[in-house]
């Protein structure tokens, strides 16, 4: 499908952290789409990938200030739980990630937000947005 939208889909790489297969698909203008796919060996997310085997179950954001940003989301009065602590990520260069469910919106993704920005004052690397 994501092809067939013009997207450009990488190559494989494996999550031991996470214990999944892991692969961004890139399209220009368009929110990058992360295809997350289970390994052998049971992992975080093993249970939701084997009830849905396709379909959007989280959200990614960036933050220059992971601390900063809970905070935020907690005095707008959003209960916010803690479901993987930040860990490298192979699939961003060793960028941490951190999991959370947001009660009342569901599991959210933040990924440290440290990579240099471009003379025009963009991203270098391609930001994930949405997730599958």
């Amino acid at each position: 499908m994501l092809k067939g939208l013009g997207y450009k889909i990488g190559d494989t790489v494996r999550d031991d952290l996470q214990n999944v297969h892991l692969a961004l698909c890139t399209r220009r203008g368009m929110p990058a789409i992360e295809i997350i796919y289970a390994t052998e060996t049971p992992g975080p997310v093993s249970g939701i990938l084997k009830a849905n085997a396709s379909m959007i179950y989280h959200i990614c954001y960036t933050s220059k200030d992971l601390e900063k940003s809970l905070d935020a989301m907690e005095r707008d009065n959003n209960r916010v739980v803690l479901i993987s602590a930040p860990k490298p990520a192979p699939l961003f260069g060793g960028r941490k990630v951190s999991f959370h469910l947001v009660h009342g919106f569901g599991m959210i993704e933040i990924l440290e937000d440290d990579q240099p920005r471009s003379r025009s004052g963009g991203k270098k690397s391609h930001e994930k947005v949405v997730i599958s």
